[in-house]
């Protein structure tokens, strides 16, 4: 007799911002494993492409979705558009009542990155457009998000680059991936005594499409490239080097990940903290597509240095706050 295979988010509706490809789309088919009905959005579809030279879709993902064991539903968004995401969130609370799991990972900001480069030598027009694409559609989509969540004790990820207050490499860049966290921890505190709880958690190495590609290899046979030298193709990958590559983990870890966090009971403790794929790899037991558990910053502590993660010392200089001691009542 074959085992029923437990699905820990069967009936919960999600919402997945920017489950086009990368880290977005492994979170998206992981909450289907997990049962749960996940709504894909983005603006690349089969109908409408955009110009960002990737040929995934959000059609594409839904049917990941499906076929993973959930419910895939399709919807091209502009998420930096408000009146595109209200009409999708009036659509979500037609059709199912409510909102349980936001996932915000909306990007796209590779080809507008220039890292390692001066930011009054950069192209200001490309930076400042970066900082709307993925903050300010973040912060659109939780806005119209949250009033769904109310009563259902619904949880919302910001997918970030890092957890760690580092310098990122380039001040656009950095601006981005400090800011969900920051985004993250400030919702936490808004939300705290509504029952929704609000994290960041950030991938290590990703093998998303374009990195997959990079290196001339499939996610059938990654390893491959350690065996040769990158083909050094004219990519905006960030860093190319195969011993690191050796350590990187399929954008479903980081959705694993979502999923443990979703399906804890006790996730409140966590809210407005930010987390990372390994490190909740090793506190819930959840492996890679391969069967392993990469674990990025362990390996690049040893190979590059010690530095400082967000951890309860961090977090103890933001909690409690002057304005929270003030003004208790707020919230």
């Amino acid at each position: 007799m074959t085992p029923v295979r437990k699905r820990p988010l069967q009936g919960k509706i999600a919402l997945v911002a920017g489950a086009t490809r990368g880290a977005g789309r492994g979170i998206a088919i992981a909450l289907g494993e997990a049962g749960a009905t996940v709504y894909c959005t983005g603006r690349s579809s089969r109908r409408h492409r955009v110009p960002a030279g990737r040929p995934e879709t959000i059609e594409e993902t839904a049917e990941l979705v499906t076929a993973a064991g959930g419910r895939g539903v399709a919807v091209r968004v502009d998420h930096t558009q408000p009146r595109e995401v209200k009409k999708l969130m009036a659509r979500i609370q037609r059709k199912h009542k409510g909102l349980d799991i936001l996932a915000n990972d909306i990007w796209g900001g590779d080809p507008l990155t220039e890292f390692g480069k001066a930011f009054w030598k950069t192209n200001l027009e490309n930076g400042l457009h970066m900082l709307v694409q993925a903050i300010h559609s973040h912060i659109i989509t939780a806005y119209y998000a949250v009033p769904l969540m109310l009563g259902r004790r619904g949880i919302i990820f910001e997918i970030t680059d890092g957890d760690a207050f580092y310098y990122r490499g380039n001040l656009f860049y950095d601006l981005v991936k400090i800011s969900v966290i920051r985004l993250a921890f400030a919702m936490a505190r808004e939300l705290r005594k509504r029952h929704i709880v609000s994290v960041a958690v950030t991938p290590g190495f990703l093998r998303s499409e374009a990195v997959l590609e990079h290196f001339g290899v499939t996610e059938a046979n990654w390893k491959d490239a350690g065996k040769r030298t990158p083909p050094g193709r004219k990519t905006r990958v960030v860093h190319d080097a195969a011993a690191d590559f050796m350590v990187s983990e399929s954008p479903r870890y980081v959705g694993r990940a979502v999923v443990a966090l979703a399906g804890d009971p006790k996730v409140k403790n966590k809210s407005g903290r930010v987390f990372s794929s390994w490190g909740l790899a090793r506190e819930y037991g959840f492996p890679d597509l391969d069967g392993t558990r990469p674990d990025w910053g362990r390996y690049a502590q040893k190979r590059y240095g010690k530095y400082k993660i967000c951890d309860e010392q961090f977090y103890s200089y933001w909690v409690p706050g002057l304005i929270e001691m003030i003004f208790p009542d707020w919230f």
